[in-house]
C-alpha cells in the first residue's frame, strides 16, 4: 500500500510500504477515507519532535482520521465489515493504574497514532486499530465530520474539565481548530460571552460567525485592555489554545480573581513562565489538558444531533498525493487556513 511519510525536516514523500495485518483478535483493519492535518503533525514536520518525542525517519504521521472497516479479528463485536467509523487515535493498555483509574489518556503504556516511538500515523491507505478505538458513525455523518471528532473531543473534554458553562464569560486565545473545538461546545453548554483572540484575521471572522461575542488581533491592538474595557470584572475562564508565551501572559491578566486557566496549546519551547505576583494574588487555578478522555462519543453525538455545526472548520482540501502541499499551507498559515483535510478517494 501507499503511505505518506516524513523523511526529514519539512520533507515528505509517498512510499510503498507493507500492508498492515490483523494480529490480535480485537484488531480492526481500516481503509482510510479522510485525515485532518493537526498542529502537532506540523510540529513533527517542521521540527522533527515535540518535547521528548523525536521522529526517526522515515515516519508516517497523522492521527485525525475516519474510514471504512475492511476486516475484523475474531472477537470484535463493536464493528463489522463495511461499517463507517471515526477513529480514536489513542490505544491505552487498559491494565495500568491510570487506565484502571479512568484515565486512559494518560496510560503508562499508551500508544497513539502518529506519535514517535508509539505508533505510525494514519496517512496511509490502510491501518489497523484496536476495536475500542473504533466508533460507528451514522449514515448522515460525513467522513470529514467523523475525522473532526478527534480535535472536537479535545475541546469537549477541556470545556467539561473547566467550569460550569452556564452564563460563563470565557476567553479563547488562539482560534485554530482547537479554539473552535472549545467555542462550539462552550456555547452549546450555555456560555454567555466568548472573547476570542488570534493573529489571523480570517480566523477571527470565522469566530464571529460561530458565535464569538468579541474578537481581537493582538498584532494590531491591546487585546487585554480591549477585554478589560468590555468586561471590567474580567473573565471566568481562559482557554490557552495556541501554545504562545505572550498568550499565557495575556490570559493571566484577563482572568478575574479565582478564575481558571486551561492550557491546551502545545508550545515549541520547554518551559512556561508566569507572573507569580498576579497568579498568587488572583489565586488562579491552572489545569493542563492532555488530549481527550472519554469524550469522543459526546463529540460525535453533538454533531449527529446537530447541537453544533463544524462545517466552518475544514477550509481546505487536498488529495492524498498532495499531502505535502497541505502541510506547507498549514505550516505558513497560508490563505487563512483553519483546517486542511486529506481525501483518499
Amino acid at each position: 500500500m501507499k503511505a505518506m511519510v516524513l523523511t526529514g525536516i519539512r520533507q515528505m514523500e509517498m512510499q510503498d510500504v507493507k500492508m498492515p495485518v490483523i494480529m490480535k483478535e480485537t484488531d480492526v483493519l481500516i481503509k482510510m477515507k479522510v485525515v485532518g492535518v493537526c498542529g502537532s503533525d506540523v510540529h513533527y514536520y517542521t521540527s522533527g519532535k515535540i518535547g521528548s518525542q523525536v521522529v526517526q525517519y522515515p515516519f508516517p504521521v497523522g492521527h485525525e482520521g475516519a474510514g471504512e472497516v475492511m476486516d475484523i479479528g475474531t472477537k470484535v463485536t463493536k464493528v463489522k465489515r463495511g461499517d463507517r467509523i471515526a477513529i480514536e487515535p489513542a490505544m491505552p493498555c487498559g491494565e495500568c493504574d491510570q487506565c484502571l483509574a479512568g484515565r486512559p489518556h494518560t496510560c503508562r503504556k499508551l500508544r497513539f497514532l502518529g506519535c514517535p516511538g508509539q505508533a505510525e500515523g494514519c496517512l496511509s491507505e490502510y491501518i489497523v486499530m484496536q476495536e475500542d478505538s473504533c466508533f460507528l458513525i451514522n449514515d448522515n455523518m460525513t467522513y470529514t465530520e467523523a475525522a473532526i471528532s478527534e480535535p472536537l473531543a479535545i475541546g469537549v473534554y477541556a470545556v467539561n474539565q473547566s467550569i460550569p458553562m452556564k452564563d460563563a464569560t470565557i476567553g479563547i486565545l488562539g482560534f485554530g481548530p482547537i479554539g473552535m473545538s472549545v467555542l462550539l461546545p462552550a456555547l452549546a453548554k450555555g456560555a454567555e460571552k466568548i472573547y476570542v483572540t488570534d493573529l489571523i484575521d480570517e480566523r477571527l471572522a470565522i469566530a464571529k460567525t460561530c458565535g464569538a461575542t468579541w474578537t481581537g488581533n493582538p498584532a494590531n491592538m491591546d487585546v487585554v485592555n480591549g477585554i478589560k474595557e468590555a468586561e471590567p470584572l474580567l473573565l471566568d475562564v481562559v482557554f490557552e489554545c495556541c501554545g504562545k508565551q505572550e498568550a499565557m501572559d495575556q490570559a493571566i491578566e484577563m482572568l478575574k480573581p479565582g478564575g481558571k486557566l486551561m492550557i491546551i496549546g502545545i508550545p515549541e519551547f520547554d518551559h512556561w513562565s508566569f507572573s507569580v505576583d498576579m497568579l498568587r494574588r488572583k489565586e488562579i487555578c491552572i489545569q493542563s489538558i492532555r488530549r481527550q478522555n472519554h469524550s469522543v462519543e459526546e463529540a460525535l453525538a453533538i454533531m449527529e444531533n446537530k447541537v453544533i455545526n463544524v462545517d466552518k472548520m475544514p477550509t481546505h482540501r487536498f488529495s492524498f498525493n498532495n499531502t505535502k502541499e497541505a502541510f506547507d499551507l498549514v505550516t505558513t498559515y497560508g490563505d487563512g487556513v483553519m483546517k486542511a483535510m486529506i481525501d483518499f478517494d
